[in-house]
């Protein structure tokens, strides 16, 4: 592996961080496989690894636990923070009062006595950023956080963090995680080049557009998997025919489409490393296979020709969206003040 530092924190990455989504119930149960699976993965050279908390309620931060018993030293550790971890109310957000508690309970589930890379889940319009900032500030002054971030986070949150952290003297975010892949290039606007100003990491996540770009969804026939019925992107027209376009590009090319994918996703200079989330060995062989691979120029350029730079096609269902966009409360003003205008 070439490592990569992720942006101005001097910490050495891989290209391909190791994500834990689908370790637990909601992915892979069988512990023993996730740990095999993980081993298999710093054997071939990924030293970084993603999970989060909500990852089936814990159950993907307790198998990573597991996992790194004795290897612990060899892996830059993110996880993250934000969803919702229980019926109170409190038990979500990022709030300093849940930030506190979500960090001790990350921990133990590690079994480690700090993380790497500490990282705010989404963004939460209830809290303000200072305050998510101060709580993750105090956390790396007691040494339990190396370094922290944010994921999925909007351009103009994302310099708002920037400038409180500078006008209050607490700490930058020092990494963002948005969604990119030859599908949805929207960051390439904003976000990528905003992360290059600011000397931040950016781990990528969905390279694969939720497996789209595996060669398993295809136009005009019925998708079968659970997923498939849970996302509208799925089933999205546009996305489908950029499918069908780019299976013969890397036929011509002499590649799968999971590896062309996997060698857009790190070939763009703001791109410190794009997060796999094999759910079995089968899955990770797989992507190790090419993980080798570049792409040249010619290539790169025909895929701006299929999706210009810069644009989503389609939208992810998990992606950002403003609190109005999904409220439509908010968009309109009272009944009461219609009327009287």
């Amino acid at each position: 592996m070439q490592y990569r530092t992720l942006g101005r924190t001097g910490i050495q990455v891989s290209p391909y961080c190791l994500g834990a989504m689908m370790f637990g119930a909601i992915g892979n149960p069988d512990h023993e496989d996730g740990i095999r699976i993980i081993h298999k993965a710093l054997d071939s050279g990924i030293n970084f690894l993603d999970t989060a908390d909500m990852y089936s309620r814990g159950e993907s931060e307790t198998i990573v636990g597991k996992a790194l018993k004795g290897r612990r030293d060899e892996v830059v550790l993110a996880t993250k923070f934000h969803g919702a971890m229980g019926e109170d109310p409190n038990r979500r957000g990022n709030s300093r009062r849940w930030i506190m508690t979500a960090v001790e309970d990350s921990l133990r589930r590690l079994g480690t006595d700090h993380i790497d890379l500490y990282q705010v889940h989404r963004l939460d319009p209830e809290v303000d950023l200072e305050e998510t900032l101060s709580a993750l500030t105090d956390l790396v002054r007691d040494g339990k956080v190396r370094a922290i971030g944010s994921s999925t986070f909007p351009a103009s949150a994302l310099v708002e963090a920037q400038w409180i952290a500078e006008s209050r003297g607490l700490q930058r975010f020092r990494a963002e995680q948005p969604t990119y892949s030859i599908l949805n290039r929207g960051i390439e606007s904003e976000i990528l080049p905003l992360a290059q100003k600011y000397g931040m990491g950016t781990l990528v996540w969905s390279p694969l557009a939720q497996g789209m770009l595996t060669g398993r969804f295809r136009k005009g026939e019925q998708a079968t998997t659970h997923r498939a019925h849970l996302f509208a992107h799925y089933r999205d027209e546009r996305r489908l025919d950029v499918v069908e376009q780019l299976i013969p590009l890397a036929e011509r090319a002499g590649m799968k489409l999971t590896h062309l994918a996997m060698a857009f996703a790190i070939a763009h200079p703001g791109v410190t490393s794009a997060i796999i989330g094999p759910r079995t060995m089968e899955h990770l062989d797989d992507l190790l296979a090419g993980a080798e691979l570049t792409l040249d120029d010619a290539l790169l350029d025909a895929l701006d020709e299929i999706v210009p730079p810069g644009t989503d096609v389609g939208r992810l269902d998990m992606a950002y969206q403003p609190p109005a966009l999904r409220q439509a409360v908010l968009r309109r003003r009272p009944a009461a003040e219609r009327a009287a205008a």
